[in-house]
């Protein structure tokens, strides 16, 4: 399979969203990506920190901004299993990422939903793109919120 450059990270970020899934997180995943290489990771893990702003996006950036040791992500790319929500787009917007890569969208949660269009305010963020690998991202959200409400374990 001829896989193009947003598929591959997006899978790296898929497997990020396994990780969260079997730790009984919402399974959302999270890479940063310079040059060709991963520099940050992340998933879910508010539940395990107890933490509410323990998202994926944010470990990421937190990862990557660490590593480059600097705040300031410019020319990164991030790839995000689900639209982020309004605190994460703020923290991408603040990191000064220049890529944001989605798979599922998130209609109630997710910025686009909450937000007016900011991208005029940030001159960094040059690319939003939604919908890579969408019906995989889409699925394992499904089957995890599926499987809380079968069991009652939806707080």
């Amino acid at each position: 399979m001829n896989f193009d450059i947003h598929t591959k990270w997006m899978e790296e970020a898929y497997n990020l969203a396994i990780k969260s899934y079997n730790c009984d997180e919402v399974p959302v995943g999270a890479i940063i990506v310079e040059n060709n290489k991963i520099i940050g990771r992340g998933h879910n893990e508010v539940e395990k920190l107890n933490d509410s702003t323990a998202h994926a996006e944010m470990i990421a950036i937190t990862s990557a901004a660490n590593y480059k040791n600097d705040w300031r992500l410019i020319d990164t790319s991030i790839y995000i299993t689900k639209e982020p929500c309004i605190m994460c787009y703020g923290a991408i917007l603040n990191s000064r990422i220049k890529n944001l890569y989605y798979g599922a969208e998130d209609p109630k949660l997710g910025f686009k939903a909450n937000l007016v269009d900011l991208s005029s305010l940030n001159i960094h963020l040059n690319n939003i793109q939604s919908g890579i690998l969408h019906e995989k991202c889409r699925a394992i959200l499904k089957e995890f919120f599926q499987d809380k409400r079968k069991n009652n374990k939806i707080k």
